[in-house]
């Protein structure tokens, strides 16, 4: 055995042994903090599912607003783009104000959005209550996970972590059906009418659980460098939106204007105003998120697995259900219903992850299943020639378990050897890199299958072809991503032994 695999072992020993010792002292999960996790949760599984069901209703809103495709991927785009620019103030709204005020106006935010929902009836109105929305949400997730990592006992983190993630990953795998389920019947703006009392309830709850463990901080909000970082991630995802939308007229031999120009320019804006925002936040006083974590090896390289691997786990079912349909010729329902099983027993096994992260230490775990996952777009890779709606299904089930079993870990894992005073800063930085990764995740991998079927007709033999080999080179590209996290986390793992 190498002197580095026995510093491994030591360490994990020792931090079992720290975890023990501490968690024996306090290792009873009060029903307060059970239920300030199902309130905050509640909010945070709302956003979301309200934001995967709406995809589904795409062709509807497109009738009743008169707008094109185009226009109404903006009530998601709208979305996704308010909760990525509000997380990155989580740290600072920990510091200033009480975990309950914050709860509070979270559960404002999303039921006005809601309400709105409802009542709205132009796309410029539907697509402010989107924005109120996202706002909401991008509270109501980093809240969640302060809450665990605060008043958790040492020895249950993982776990409760892991319940943090099924509360969350829940809502997408079960988004589309309950959309498709709930407008077979009722109005679309029923589903908003839906989860009004929901939050209500979880208001009350909040406000009966929600304790406050720590002083609150004279922080200050730096305009500049909300600003800032609002432009830079706003610029990213638009560029790499308009750079996918680029490639797509490049390769139909159409105009690149103005989709080229736009992208380079965003992407450009979004990567200067990103640095300014690093560079402002080392000099200020009280800088928005505390950027000083990142000098740890270990916490960076965590942190690139974290922001790559949404890429693959939300981009998998954009390119399962469109193979599905575009190459298999099955319906929309059955294409879904391929992701539902690995979606939701994926869920369901996250708390398992965290529950083997407090009993092993994280290094086990997290390797383990990051290997099982890159096993699902590997086979798929192998047999894209002769895929069908089983080997989809069944290869998609075992990435998205083992997905499940992991990814919550790799956070609780960077997050253990940060000072307590800055894991709020930890919080807000995965968070908003977890945002990220799942919206170019979707861009990229659109691109690619736009790109092999370019050339084809839709509904002929040849674009189904086509798209096959689309899905290959998502798979490829998926295997590369998931084997890159992977080097990183052993990478980060070694450096951690090494210290001991």
């Amino acid at each position: 055995m190498s002197q580095l695999e026995t510093l491994e072992q030591t360490l994990e020993r020792q931090q079992q042994t720290t975890t023990t010792s501490v968690g024996n002292s306090n290792d009873r999960i009060s029903g307060k903090l059970i239920g300030s996790i199902l309130a905050v949760g509640s909010l945070a599984f709302i956003g979301i599912l309200t934001e995967t069901v709406m995809t589904v209703l795409f062709p509807q809103l497109m009738r009743e607003l008169h707008v094109g495709t185009a226009q109404v991927q903006w009530i998601t785009t709208i979305y996704l783009l308010s909760v990525g620019v509000t997380m990155p103030i989580s740290s600072y709204l920990k510091r200033k104000y009480t975990l309950k005020s914050i709860f509070v106006a979270a559960t404002i935010l999303a039921l006005l959005g809601s309400c709105i929902m409802i009542v709205g009836h132009s796309f410029i109105v539907l697509i402010i209550a989107r924005i109120i929305q996202g706002i909401g949400s991008g509270i109501a997730a980093p809240l969640m996970n302060n809450i665990i990592l605060e008043q958790s006992p040492r020895s249950k983190v993982g776990r409760l972590m892991g319940v943090g993630s099924l509360v969350i990953t829940v809502a997408p795998a079960i988004g589309p059906t309950v959309g498709g389920a709930v407008t077979s019947v009722l109005p679309w703006r029923a589903i908003f009418v839906m989860v009004l009392p929901i939050m209500l309830i979880a208001l009350v709850v909040g406000l009966m659980c929600i304790e406050q463990k720590t002083p609150t901080q004279e922080a200050r909000l730096n305009p500049v460098q909300f600003i800032a970082i609002i432009v830079g991630l706003s610029g990213l995802i638009l560029g790499l939106n308009q750079a996918g939308v680029a490639i797509a007229h490049a390769v139909q031999g159409t105009s690149l204007t103005p989709s080229l120009p736009l992208a380079v320019g965003s992407i450009v804006i979004g990567i200067v105003s990103l640095v300014f925002f690093g560079y402002s936040s080392r000099r200020a006083f009280s800088p928005l998120i505390r950027l000083g974590i990142l000098r740890d090896r270990v916490v960076v390289l965590h942190l690139i697995a974290f922001a790559i691997l949404p890429m693959v786990g939300i981009g998998f079912g954009y390119v399962i259900t469109n193979v599905a349909q575009l190459a298999l010729g099955t319906s929309a329902v059955v294409a879904g219903a391929l992701v539902l099983p690995g979606a939701l027993i994926g869920a369901f096994c996250a708390p398992i992850g965290g529950m083997l992260l407090d009993k092993f230490g994280p290094r086990k775990p997290v390797i383990a299943a990051f290997c099982g996952a890159t096993v699902g777009p590997v086979l798929l890779l192998l047999c894209s020639p002769i895929l069908n709606s089983a080997m989809l299904a069944g290869f998609y089930f075992i990435f998205a378990l083992c997905y499940a079993l992991g990814f919550s870990n790799i956070m609780t894992s960077a997050l253990m050897d940060i000072e307590p005073a800055f894991v709020p800063d930890g919080n807000a930085l995965f968070n908003t890199m977890l945002q990220f990764g799942g919206a170019a995740g979707t861009t990229v991998f659109a691109t690619l299958l736009t790109v092999a079927q370019a050339t084809t007709q839709q509904g002929t033999l040849a674009f189904a072809q086509a798209t096959r080999v689309g899905a290959a080179w998502s798979f490829a590209l998926m295997c590369v991503i998931c084997v890159t996290a992977l080097g990183a986390l052993i990478m980060a793992f070694r450096i951690r032994a090494k210290r001991a």
